[in-house]
Order: C-alpha cells, then sequence, then structure tokens
C-alpha cells in the first residue's frame, strides 16, 4: 500500500460519515470493463457501480456527449424547455408501453415519485385509498418512505417510527397479494427481479395474476426497475421479458451511464401531477440527458440487446458448473444481473477478498450471496476470466 492511498483512507476516515464498508481498494481509472487502482493495479470490475455503467467505464461516445454538453449547456432547471432531455423522452416512451415521463436524480426519487403519483390516483378515483403493498426484501430505495417501502425489517429499525401506507407480503405470492389489498391500496409495486433482495426472479404466472388483480381492483401496477431495466435483463424494459404491462416504472441506474439521473414513466391514465404537486431542481438537466441519449441508443440496439441475453447465459452458465466446488448451493438471475448462493456467509466474504485478491471485482448482495453485475459491454472473455477466478479462489478455500 503506498502513502498516497494510506492518506485517502484517512482522509475518509475524518471526514466521511461511516455509512459505507468500503473495498480497500482506491480506483482512479477505468475502461471498459477494466479498473485501475492507485498503485496501478488492473482489476476485473462485475460491480459496474452496481449495475450503473451500461456502457463500461469511460465510454467514448459518452464522454463525447458530455464534454460538448458541458461546453454548451449544463443546468437551466425545468422552468424552461430543453432539448437533450425531450430527444431522451421521446427515446423512452416511444418503445415502451408508457406514455409520460418524470425526470428524478436516483432511483429513490423514481419510486418516491411513483408513489406520489399513486397516492394522488388514489385521491381522484379510488375514495382517497392511500396503501402501497409492496413484497419481502423488496428494495426501493433510502429516503424515509422508501426505506417504509422496502421490504427488509433491518432497514427500518434505526429510523421508527415509519411513515403509514404501506404494506409488505410474501414474493411470488398471488394469494397473500390478494388478501393484502383493502379498500386503502391506491397500488401495488413489485420488481420483476429482487435485485438487492437477493436477486430472486419473478414467476411470470405471479405478474401476469398481479396484473389482472390490479386490473380488477382498479388500482396501479407499478414495477421498480431501477435496475432490471435499461438491458440489464436482456430486454430494454425488465417488463418486456415478463409479457406484462405496468402503470407504472421506475428507472435509475444503467440510464445515464455513471451520470446520476432517474425517471418515473407512466400511462396517460395515471398521469395525474400537476404544477406544484412535485418537483426536482437538477432532474432531467442537459448534461445527464445527454450521456443518457448516447446509453439508450446503444442499449435499444437488437443486436445489443441479443448479446446481453447470450452473455448472460454464458455467465450463468459458468457459476452454476461452480457447484462441483461444494460451495455454491444456488444460482438466481437474468441477462448479466446474477447471484450466486454460498453454503456461508464465511465463504462469501472470503471470496469477496480472495476475487480481489486475484484481479477481479465483485460484491454481495446479502450475507450468503454474491451479486454479478458487470457492464453490459463485458466481453465473452471477460466472463470466461471472471468465472476462472472465481473457481480458483473458491477452490483455494
Amino acid at each position: 500500500m503506498t502513502e498516497t492511498s494510506t492518506d485517502w483512507k484517512a482522509l475518509e476516515a475524518q471526514y466521511y460519515v461511516q455509512c459505507f464498508n468500503r473495498s480497500p481498494v482506491i480506483i482512479v481509472r477505468g475502461d471498459g470493463t477494466k479498473v485501475w487502482d492507485d498503485d496501478g493495479r488492473e482489476y476485473l470490475d462485475f460491480t459496474a457501480g452496481i449495475a450503473v455503467n451500461a456502457l463500461g467505464h469511460a465510454n467514448q461516445e459518452v464522454a463525447d456527449a458530455v464534454a460538448q454538453q458541458a461546453r454548451t449547456l449544463v443546468h437551466t432547471s425545468n422552468l424552461f424547455y430543453t432539448t437533450p432531455q425531450l430527444e431522451l423522452a421521446k427515446l423512452l416512451l416511444d418503445q415502451s408501453c408508457l406514455s409520460r415521463i418524470f425526470y428524478v436524480n436516483s432511483g429513490g426519487e423514481a419510486t418516491e415519485t411513483a408513489v406520489k403519483t399513486a397516492r394522488k390516483y388514489g385521491q381522484l378515483h379510488l375514495d382517497g385509498a392511500f396503501e402501497v403493498v409492496t413484497t419481502n426484501r423488496g428494495f426501493h430505495g433510502r429516503s424515509l418512505a422508501m426505506t417504509a417501502a422496502t421490504g427488509t425489517p433491518a432497514y427500518q429499525e434505526a429510523f421508527q417510527p415509519m411513515p403509514e401506507g404501506f404494506a409488505q407480503v410474501e414474493y411470488n405470492n398471488i394469494e397473500a397479494l390478494q388478501a393484502a389489498i383493502s379498500a386503502n391500496t391506491c397500488a401495488v409495486m413489485i420488481e420483476v427481479v429482487q435485485a438487492e433482495g437477493g436477486v430472486y426472479v419473478a414467476n411470470p404466472q405471479y405478474l401476469s395474476a398481479a396484473r389482472s388483480l390490479c386490473d380488477e381492483r382498479n388500482i396501479l401496477m407499478i414495477l421498480d426497475e431501477v435496475q432490471t431495466g435499461i438491458g440489464r435483463l436482456g430486454t430494454f424494459y425488465g417488463y418486456e421479458s415478463f409479457d406484462v404491462e405496468p402503470d407504472m416504472i421506475s428507472l435509475a441506474k444503467g440510464l445515464g451511464g455513471g451520470l446520476p439521473i432517474g425517471a418515473t414513466l407512466m400511462k396517460e391514465h395515471c398521469s395525474v401531477l400537476r404544477p406544484g404537486d412535485h418537483g426536482s431542481t437538477f432532474s432531467g438537466n442537459p448534461l445527464v440527458c445527454a450521456a443518457a441519449n448516447v446509453v439508450v441508443r446503444n442499449v435499444s440496439e437488437t443486436a445489443f440487446l441479443e448479446s446481453v441475453k447470450t452473455k448472460g447465459n454464458l455467465l450463468q452458465e459458468g457459476i452454476e458448473s461452480l457447484r462441483s466446488t461444494g460451495k455454491v448451493v444456488d444460482v438466481r438471475g437474468m441477462g448479466l444481473l446474477l447471484g450466486f448462493q454460498l453454503n456461508a456467509v464465511e465463504i462469501a466474504d472470503a471470496l469477496i477478498d480472495q476475487a480481489r485478491q486475484r484481479g477481479l471485482l465483485i460484491i454481495k448482495v446479502s450475507a450468503d450471496t454474491v451479486r454479478l453485475v458487470p457492464p453490459l459491454t463485458v466481453s465473452e472473455s471477460e466472463i470466461g476470466e471472471a468465472v476462472d477466478i472465481i473457481r480458483n479462489a473458491l477452490n483455494a478455500m
């Protein structure tokens, strides 16, 4: 460890709020699927900024678009029209089942916007219904309201009392969902793949039944696509992989290719927000939209999405082969969103450390489960290299 890296870590310890368990790596440069630390050591990055860097690190097209936009116009607020924002709206909506968009800066804000919209819809059309039903293990953001929406009690305990208006039920259990819906319910909010909850995939029949249930009760179906949208599952929107149409979706993570942008997309009938109901100073500014336009144009290509499916299958096959080590007990996911469960928490912790020492960055998603979310531009050879590193690390334990 260099003196410089020791200084940076000491600086973090002195000044930063201590709410992150950081990997002992100071990343200073990236290119594609690779990053380098301050000692010049190279790593394969299968975290992609937690599924954010869709086109990889330092993508030239994104960099050029951002540089050009930064020299032209960075921010005006939403009190004026700007062209990159409206170009992106057309790109996103024209390939969706949705009609309207509201930009935000993060995934938590996108889900918060969806819930606010659903509550106003309930006020207008459901006799004041305000409750949103979510699922256990679900994750919808870190704001106080979205912490209440998140189905993980451990995230809530330190911040009681939680805001009212949310109920959690078992994931993939349509009977539990049906039983939870009452006259107070205005919407249900579900992830098509529970990414933060451990990479659990929704049963297509469950989502179809949930859609029918929402139609029967005249309530809204919100799909949280913060992590599953923008090509991550091999379709541009995750809901396309399940043949179901939501009333609203939330997007973020991969949308900006590394820049902070989120969005809530909705059908016309639930576009109920009016001036004064909601807002955001920075959202949809020209700079982040310039980056997002590049991401969306690239990821939307049929060949690109097919490559994600192909590489996702290759990655899943590779991780499935690691069951032979006796340490991998389950493999879950779709596309390039994959989780694999180890037979002990200690094994998962050790694997993160051993993989890093061998030049691969991976992250846990729960106590005993590791998540793999490489850039969508990862190569097949890099997938093979990553699987080999994980195999060697497991065998060495």
